[in-house]
């Protein structure tokens, strides 16, 4: 009997024992399993390069027909109804008449609302338009037209200041010597340029005009139910032109400018000329993949 219960207590702990040996295997395992794996170097490579394509991968920046020896026709804008007026002050120099230095002279003087002298709108129009990918790759005209019929050349290389202040100063250079060249060469950036605007048009142009009582389209349907599938000039697709407001308050009429084809509008609330620059170039853009 006592050597049965000497054998029998051995195979308990024989039992235990292996027990004991298995849980202890298994708890290493899971310890092993919940450390983080070491990533090598190749992991590293390949997340990376990945987390750097874009979303949406991007056309090269010259859009199709760029560069293949066709002749290129770009977009013509015109900036319409620019308030550019130049006062003498105190000191006899000309300034740009403006709402904020010039009220009192607005209203006793000239008789008129000063918030319609805003120089600074053109100012900001033109920054938009210079500064847009489509300029930028040589496929963008720029007109100025003022409330007192004097039509301006912009060529499409110029830096416009970024400050009005300095803008001002060369808008009345302009005004008074009729030409703006580069300092470096002989570069004619701004010049004063024979009214009407219609007869510095290619012929077969279609004019546009910008108003927020015109036919509403998003920028890209704009793009592409006027502009053609590529910048190049064909019989069939001739260039076009866009009319922009540059004015405080109003829009563009067709009685100005009856070589307008049609009155279109790219947004369904009122928008600055600035924002209604940005998304026509946006548009086109999209639409020829300049990037």
């Amino acid at each position: 009997m006592a050597r049965n219960r000497e054998e029998e207590e051995e195979s308990d702990s024989a039992g235990s024992s292996e027990e004991e040996e298995e849980e202890e295997a298994q708890r290493k395992t899971k310890i092993t399993n919940d450390r983080p794996k070491k990533r090598s170097k190749t992991e590293d490579n390949v997340e990376s390069s990945l987390a750097r394509i874009p979303l949406e991968l991007a056309t090269n920046g010259t859009p199709s027909g760029v560069g293949n020896g066709k002749k290129q026709e770009p977009v013509i804008v015109l900036l319409d109804q620019a308030s550019l007026e130049t006062v003498k002050n105190k000191r006899g120099m000309y300034e740009l008449l403006n709402c904020d230095d010039h009220r009192d002279l607005c209203k006793n003087k000239l008789r008129k609302d000063p918030n319609l002298f805003r120089p600074d709108i053109l100012h900001q129009e033109m920054l938009a338009l210079l500064d847009s990918p489509l300029n930028k790759a040589g496929l963008l005209r720029i007109y100025i037209a003022t409330t007192k019929k004097v039509l301006i050349q912009v060529h499409p290389s110029i830096r416009i200041p970024r400050t009005y202040k300095r803008f001002a100063g060369l808008m009345v250079q302009l005004l008074h010597k009729m030409k703006i060249k580069a300092g470096n060469d002989s570069t004619t950036l701004l010049k004063v340029i024979k009214n009407p605007f219609s007869s510095h048009l290619p012929p077969g142009t279609r004019c546009f005009g910008f108003s927020c009582e015109g036919t509403l389209y998003s920028p890209i349907a704009l793009a592409k139910s006027i502009m053609p599938v590529e910048p190049n000039t064909t019989p069939s697709e001739p260039p076009t032109c866009f009319v922009v407001g540059a004015m405080s308050t109003g829009h563009i009429t067709i009685e100005d400018h009856p070589y307008i084809e049609k009155m279109i509008s790219i947004s369904s609330y009122p928008l600055s000329g600035a924002a209604a620059a940005s998304r026509l170039m946006g548009g086109i853009e999209h639409h020829w993949g300049i990037v």
